[in-house]
């Protein structure tokens, strides 16, 4: 088989796609790229057996079809020194020897058949399916992730909860000290279902939706999930397990609630959090009528910090202690200019949320306390 394609677009798919191959395969095949040409379309597959990622692109001119596996690291490798330009590539079904032709110079190697690679999952007959924006997507699994957990003990706190009812989308995800609530009422389900969609191919997506526009299919069953964008189709094996009631932690009737401009807030925390003991990243925050006194200490090493922030608040003074990563990761993935904390006493979990919610969006983030020795 033989086609011509540009090599910054073959470039870019490779990029995207090459995330799933796995350092170190059981199966050699799973560290190459499957090249598949039917017609001016070039389909190329990557899996590490759970997840795959199939992209698919228009060359330029094309002769014969064919199936072929090549070395990601060599094309990559070989393809990100060079300019834009055409790429003449010549296989021989055969005996898999392979060349590529660019304009100063040309390589030569050998591919691996095709057929030893894995074959693809399929979804059972009774798979739900799900009409979902890419943008919407984006923005769940963007503000989720990095609430997922890596706990062997507990896979099902390793991914993002998909909770699909008849009257909205609920993506969710939690690792036990704090959890990230993103509902849509956008797009809904035609039946109540749920699926937990794993890290790795969560975060791949993470790194696709952007460059994608239009409906997104998600298609699953209770083993795999299938997920098709306009470029690329993401076939994943689920996390398998009973996922904890997520709305069973979220406390209710917070009587102390503040507002406070988001920026600020995250920028004084990043600073006294400096002088915070390394172990704990405990930071204290002490409420008073329209301020925040946020206070660290690190007593082995003698030093402390404090700093005062104005905010609206005019309830009772109250004192919380909260890990200072945490929070700030929390305000980190939230896009309101001012963030509402909602709090009911220092030993029960608080609520951030922003001020202004995106269009069709329902955001709601939670941070356990940490207990104060005061």
């Amino acid at each position: 088989m033989k086609f011509i394609v540009s090599s910054t677009k073959l470039s870019s798919h490779l990029q995207a796609i090459s995330r799933v191959i796995a350092s170190k395969s059981t199966l050699p095949i799973l560290e190459c790229f499957l090249l598949s040409l039917k017609g001016k379309v070039l389909t190329i597959t990557t899996s590490d057996l759970e997840t795959t990622l199939i992209t698919s692109l228009e060359v330029e001119k094309s002769e014969g079809q064919g199936l072929v596996a090549i070395s990601a690291k060599i094309l990559l490798d070989s393809l990100r020194e060079l300019p834009e330009q055409p790429l003449e590539f010549d296989i021989n079904n055969d005996n898999l020897a392979l060349s590529i032709k660019y304009e100063t110079g040309i390589f030569n190697f050998i591919g691996q058949n095709g057929d030893e690679y894995p074959k693809l999952p399929e979804l059972s007959k009774e798979a739900n399916e799900l009409k979902i924006d890419t943008d919407t997507l984006n923005s769940g699994i963007t503000k989720s992730i990095f609430a997922t957990a890596d706990d062997e003990l507990r896979p099902v706190m390793n991914g993002i909860y998909f909770d699909i009812t008849t009257e909205g989308i609920t993506m969710v995800a939690t690792d036990a000290h704090k959890l990230v609530r993103v509902k849509t009422t956008a797009y809904k389900g035609s039946a109540d279902a749920a699926f937990i969609l794993a890290k790795k191919p969560a975060t791949l997506l993470k790194n696709i939706l952007p460059k994608e526009s239009g409906e997104v299919s998600v298609q699953f069953d209770e083993k795999n999930t299938v997920i098709t964008l306009s470029n690329y189709k993401m076939i994943c094996r689920q996390v398998e397990g009973r996922y904890p009631n997520y709305n069973g932690v979220i406390p209710q009737n917070n009587p102390h609630k503040l507002i406070i401009d988001r920026l600020a807030f995250m920028n004084a925390l990043k600073r006294v959090s400096i002088f915070s003991n390394q172990a704990s990243n405990l930071i204290k925050l002490q409420l008073t009528e329209n301020a925040i006194h946020i206070t660290a200490q690190d007593i082995d090493f003698s030093v402390s910090a404090e700093e005062n922030i104005s905010c609206q608040y005019s309830g009772e003074p109250m004192s919380i202690g909260f890990k200072s990563t945490f929070l700030i990761d929390i305000l980190n993935n939230i896009n309101s200019g001012d963030v509402v904390l909602e709090l009911a006493d220092p030993s029960r979990a608080g609520l951030i949320l922003p001020f202004e919610n995106d269009e069709n969006e329902d955001l709601l983030m939670l941070l356990m306390p940490m207990l104060l020795n005061d």
